[in-house]
């Protein structure tokens, strides 16, 4: 069984995006997800790119304006018409809830897809408790165990493990998919991954 790396961070407009599309893919080709959650902001800045803040207007609008929209037109991936409202919080308990279902062996894909839906969909607070509980509830996942779990010393070792495995990796953000250690970044790069769990690309990465 072949298996996807999936490193993304759980407030990603274009991991929403594209998780569907993800699953399919891993689906029809009885691969395996495996999930890294990310915290993001350090892994931009590693990549001496510019901070979010930083970019200018026009640079935003584009990319995580109108960009969005085309995409989750294209992808059937309906979203609100504004930047979530609690999009800056932190994502150490979303994160860590994800690595927590993913150690337990439940429904990581479905779930993360809900969580990011929820974000950006309903605007939901993907960083609030209560509000994770009621996604985990709904689709018949006990939340109680995961949120015991999700801020404790061991997961958020993974947390931060996975996150300087993504600086390691020369990441450039949220999503990123490996292949055989073949990395593709972003949604857009799907069609790709899909080829690439039966047809290789020729070459390697990182370059030598």
């Amino acid at each position: 069984m072949a298996d996807i790396e999936y490193f993304y961070s759980t407030h990603s407009a274009y991991a929403y995006i594209g998780s569907q599309l993800l699953f399919d893919i891993a689906e029809r080709h009885n691969a395996q997800i495996v999930h890294r959650p990310i915290d993001l902001n350090p892994v931009v800045d590693a990549t001496s790119g510019e901070p979010f803040g930083y970019r200018t207007q026009a640079h935003r609008d584009y990319f995580f304006d109108r960009e969005i929209e085309r995409w989750a037109e294209y992808r059937n991936a309906p979203l609100i018409n504004h930047r979530p409202t609690w999009h800056d919080e932190p994502l150490a308990l979303p994160n860590g809830f994800m690595i927590a279902a993913a150690q337990a062996g439940l429904d990581a894909n479905r779930l993360s897809h809900e969580i990011l839906k929820a974000h950006w969909l309903e605007d939901a607070n993907h960083a609030d408790a209560n509000t994770l509980c009621k996604i985990a509830i709904s689709i018949d996942i006990d939340p109680e165990p995961l949120l015991e779990q999700a801020l404790t010393k061991e997961v958020q070792s993974i947390h931060k493990a996975n996150t300087q495995e993504a600086i390691e990796r020369h990441i450039f953000g949220s999503p990123t998919y490996f292949v055989n250690g073949d990395m593709f970044y972003g949604q857009d790069r799907l069609e790709l991954v899909d080829r690439a769990l039966t047809h290789p690309f020729s070459g390697t990465w990182p370059k030598s």
